[in-house]
């Protein structure tokens, strides 16, 4: 296993070299625009996220001339289409009548009236009268006009500063009349981005070396603005004491509102009734109050005669409404900025390198997920964040990266970490329990490498009479299959309650609880190991004769030597378990380890495992410092205090019987009854403590430990021992 601190700076070069790839690959991805559809799609979706939000602004009016109004013309004033001009007038003499700033038309008059001359001269009069109308044209189509004689934009400074700001050579303006009435001639002409989708307008273009104003700029010139532009930099135009901010090629991102209904259109037709009730002394249905010093657009809106646009608000966006956002814009000064390059730069960046360094330092697979999917909300938080700010945040490429990173991160884990998981497993799965194995992979820094001192408890097992069991056998394979089944039940029984296998020394098992995943209840989980071992002999015994591991030879050899006296089972194991400090770790060499145990306190576990046999109890001994640790649970025999072989402090032993839950009433009353006669023994009172030690052998004749006691307290009766002999009633054990 790797050191963690090596481990650590692996991880971190690995995510430095991660982040640096996938941002290298999506940075010239997204310059090139491979994300751009994608991303034109997600500021869509803001657009329209926040577009109800927004305020559209009470200085812009638009008018329609929508089927409605066609109707109600044919109907009332027998007009076909197309309308003669002087409808048109009659309106731009009523925004006159109204005070209204300006009235910009976008509608192509490049064609006279199918009136005749004289109509146009009412719509030529009434514009030039107004003095604030702005007529439209359209690059692209049509013949070229060589005479641009209004002051469009002709001051405007520097003429190399926008590379893709020049119209088509060929154009479509208002017939000479009306092109010389307008105040301000406008264009119409607009580009879509990539994806057929109109996003942004240009506030000017070039035409014949002239500054051409879109419709919406030129709506303030008619209005009086100053005709001077100024191109403070790459990112803004000056105007006045607006600034304006537009990309590399002069146009401005649009803020849009919603769709064309939330500026309350008005109807061409409720215009000119109005119009018509002011000239006969009525009261007008719309009242001029609702133009004074408005911005009125005016554009057809009836089916098949409007110009459609794809917008981000909908596909089939009136083209007026481009201007009218525009202008909602200028005048609100609210416009949608667009990252600069070094801080979208940034942005995928940073969300490149928090998906790949919180992929690999995160361990658990959900955590990661987890992290990853924070990544991703935190980036579609900000980028709705900063579209209200006013600030277009690129979003797809760090998406992207994240995800590319997040991926190439998991990669690098399953390539790097699959070897160590794999270590692990092939290491313990033989020891340890699949829930201990999966919590180390999960974290294996609680592997710790080398020896770690902590608070342990040792289990230590032995069976009884074994190398007679072997002797009896003959057959090697015999042997081997009986201990394999014997050795594979009791471990299976370790392994469940959490335990972990040291080794196995022929039929002994050395265990340990609370390592490598530190566990509090370990005193108890090997306790109830070590029932749930002893109750498991029966079937184990009873198995092995049934397949024949135990032959009745080898029953009648532990007869003769009398390893079967007060127990019959030919397998009976005995168990030592002590709870105390403990080294557990990797020991050995480079070349060859062992994940072991170490310490006073194990080589007291192994000493109890003897003691059983000194005592004759029925099977497990644990120290006093386990007995401390299980409480009240488990019914604990309480025996001698002993000074066991190598060991020179004396300590209270106890013989563990069954979990108290589990335990008939008759076992409760013999503790009971126990702990009076040991009581009267350990205060040299041998004549009562020999009475109800037999009465508790005659209850029980297997009850060899009482036996034990009782001929103790015989034979003290007889020879009484001196206070020195009797050394505080202390057992001086001599054997292991």
């Amino acid at each position: 296993m790797i050191a963690p601190r090596l481990k650590n700076r692996k991880k971190s070069v690995a995510a430095l070299l991660i982040a640096a790839a996938v941002f290298a690959v999506c940075a010239l991805a997204s310059l090139t625009g491979l994300f751009n559809f994608l991303e034109y799609k997600t500021y869509d979706l803001r657009v329209n996220l926040f577009a109800p939000s927004s305020k559209p602004s009470d200085d812009v009016v638009v008018v329609l001339l929508d089927q409605a109004s066609i109707d109600w013309a044919k109907k009332e004033r027998g007009w076909s289409w197309p309308w003669p001009r002087k409808a048109y007038a009659q309106i731009v003499d009523y925004m006159k009548v109204a005070n209204a700033k300006a009235i910009a038309f976008d509608v192509l008059f490049s064609e006279s009236s199918a009136y005749g001359i004289g109509d146009d001269d009412i719509f030529v009069k009434s514009s030039g009268d107004f003095g604030g109308a702005v007529h439209a044209a359209f690059f692209g189509g049509g013949e070229v006009s060589k005479s641009l004689s209004k002051p469009f934009l002709g001051d405007f400074e520097t003429e190399d500063h926008i590379n893709d700001n020049q119209l088509p050579p060929d154009a479509q303006f208002p017939i000479k009349s009306l092109h010389s009435a307008a105040r301000v001639i406008g264009s119409v002409t607009g580009r879509a981005d990539s994806d057929g989708v109109f996003r942004r307008y240009k506030l000017f273009a070039r035409f014949e070396d002239k500054a051409i104003p879109s419709l919406a700029a030129a709506s303030l010139i008619a209005a009086g603005e100053e005709a001077k532009l100024v191109r403070a930099d790459d990112r803004f135009i000056e105007w006045g004491e607006r600034k304006i901010p537009v990309d590399r090629n002069g146009a401005i991102l649009l803020r849009f509102k919603g769709d064309l209904n939330r500026y309350i259109p008005y109807s061409a037709a409720d215009i000119l009734r109005s119009s018509d009730a002011l000239a006969t002394g009525g009261e007008a249905l719309l009242p001029p109050d609702d133009f004074e010093g408005k911005y009125v657009f005016f554009g057809f809106y009836a089916p098949g005669l409007y110009d459609i646009f794809a917008s981000p608000i909908s596909s089939a966006y009136p083209g007026v409404g481009m201007h009218v956002t525009m202008l909602d814009n200028i005048l609100s000064n609210d416009f949608i900025v667009e990252f600069s390059l070094w801080a979208n730069i940034l942005t995928l960046f940073l969300a490149i390198s928090l998906s790949a360094f919180t992929t690999l330092y995160v361990s658990r697979v959900y955590l990661s997920v987890t992290a990853l999917v924070a990544v991703l909300a935190a980036l579609a938080g900000l980028s709705g964040f900063f579209y209200a700010q006013g600030f277009w945040m690129i979003v797809v490429a760090p998406i992207a990266g994240a995800l590319v990173a997040f991926l190439a991160a998991s990669l690098y884990n399953y390539a790097v970490e699959y070897g160590q998981k794999r270590f692990i497993k092939s290491a313990f799965s033989q020891y340890l329990s699949p829930a201990v194995i999966e919590a180390l992979i999960a974290d294996p820094a609680k592997l710790k490498l080398g020896g770690e001192e902590r608070e342990m408890t040792a289990i230590f097992t032995d069976i009884r009479g074994f190398s007679t069991i072997s002797e009896a056998l003959k057959s090697p394979s015999k042997l081997v299959e009986l201990l394999n089944y014997y050795l594979t039940v009791m471990s299976d029984i370790i392994l469940d309650h959490q335990g972990a296998i040291d080794k196995y020394e022929g039929d002994a098992i050395i265990a340990f609880f609370g390592a490598p995943i530190y566990v509090a209840d370990h005193a108890a989980l090997a306790c109830k190991a070590a029932i749930e071992m002893k109750k498991a002999e029966r079937r184990i015994n009873d198995e092995a004769i049934k397949r024949g591991l135990i032959p009745q030879e080898a029953i009648d050899a532990l007869e003769r030597k009398g390893v079967l006296r007060g127990n019959p089972t030919p397998l009976y194991t005995r168990i030592g378990v002590n709870t105390g400090a403990m080294v557990v770790g990797n020991m050995g060499t480079p070349r060859k380890m062992n994940y072991t145990i170490m310490g006073n306190a194990v080589n007291l576990a192994a000493r109890l495992e003897g003691v059983n046999k000194q005592y004759d109890t029925s099977g497990v001994l644990i120290s006093e410092y386990t007995k401390d640790k299980i409480g009240d649970e488990f019914i604990a025999r309480r025996l001698s205090r002993a000074r066991v072989v190598g060991v020179n402090t004396p300590l209270r032993l106890y013989e563990l019987w069954d979990l108290r839950k589990n335990a008939a009433p008759s076992l409760e009353a013999a503790l009971t009854e126990w702990d009076r006669g040991l009581e009267r023994y350990e205060k040299r009172d041998f004549s009562k403590a020999l009475e109800i030690f037999n009465a508790l052998y005659l209850e029980n004749n297997r009850d060899l430990v009482a036996k034990l006691y009782a001929n103790r307290a015989q034979a003290y009766l007889l020879n009484p021992p001196t206070d020195r002999a009797w050394d505080e009633g202390i057992d001086n054990l001599i054997e292991k």
